[in-house]
């Protein structure tokens, strides 16, 4: 027993790694770099960094990695398993970045800050993409032409200029679309209804989108923006027009 906190195990290797826990102490250290750990199997799986071994492998689908850990989350892409849970709602993830970056929704929490112009987001990733306004990166390359992009949608919707694809399908006709904008320009002639209305003049819309680009017009606020060049626009459509500069698309 440990006389620290009163855990308990039958076996003396167990509650020897377990003292570990409130002394600190991490006698396996890494050959290559100044590394240390209180457990074997922990100083194996950091070594897997230099020499690029993935010696954990998936039975299913052959795929390998570096950590026990990686291969019991990939796993679940097999299984479903979803282990982790919302206290809030009823979401539950596979992963606990996953289960992380769902719960902001409910703090309102936006911990990633530019340091260039003081952005905030929830996300790492969303960081990331916004970084690129400041540096001009366009990592995203098109394998049939010399274009490139700052995000990969952008890339996406340009590539399809060159094979045709339309993967935006009205549901009431069949019609198809090349991007998700003209999809929704092309709804309004199905119907005439108009639900959404602005509490500030007579306007009225078919789509809350389209109402809240309406209101816009009312505060100023310009919450579309650029992913390319930082332009921002107070209409989400105004924005898709302004990126067809950037793919070369017709408008």
């Amino acid at each position: 027993m440990c006389g620290e906190c009163g855990y308990r195990t039958a076996y003396r290797s167990d509650l020897s790694r377990h003292m570990r826990t409130h002394s600190g102490e991490k006698p396996y250290k890494c050959d290559q770099c100044d590394y240390s750990a209180a457990r074997r199997s922990a100083l194996e799986e950091h070594k897997a960094k230099h020499t690029g071994e993935k010696p954990f492998m998936c039975g299913e689908c052959g795929y390998r990695a570096a950590r026990k850990s990686h291969l019991s989350q990939h796993m679940r892409s097999h299984t479903g398993e979803k282990p982790y849970r919302c206290d809030h709602c009823d979401y539950s993830a596979a992963d606990k970045s996953a289960l992380d970056k769902h719960l902001v929704k409910h703090t309102g929490e936006k911990p990633f800050m530019c340091g260039e112009c003081g952005f905030r987001t929830t996300q790492k990733s969303h960081l990331s993409r916004h970084m690129r306004t400041h540096t001009g990166e366009k990592p995203y390359r098109c394998d049939q032409c010399d274009y490139s992009a700052a995000e990969k949608y952008t890339l996406d919707q340009h590539q399809r200029k060159h094979t045709g694809e339309k993967p935006y399908i009205c549901d009431e006709c069949g019609y198809r679309a090349a991007d998700r904008s003209t999809l929704s320009r092309h709804m309004k002639t199905h119907t005439g209804e108009r639900p959404y209305l602005c509490d500030q003049c007579d306007y009225s819309t078919a789509h809350k989108q389209y109402l809240i680009d309406h209101q816009s017009r009312h505060t100023g606020e310009k919450p579309y923006m650029c992913g390319e060049c930082g332009f921002r626009a107070a209409q989400r459509s105004t924005l898709y027009r302004h990126m067809k500069t950037h793919t070369g698309e017709k408008y």
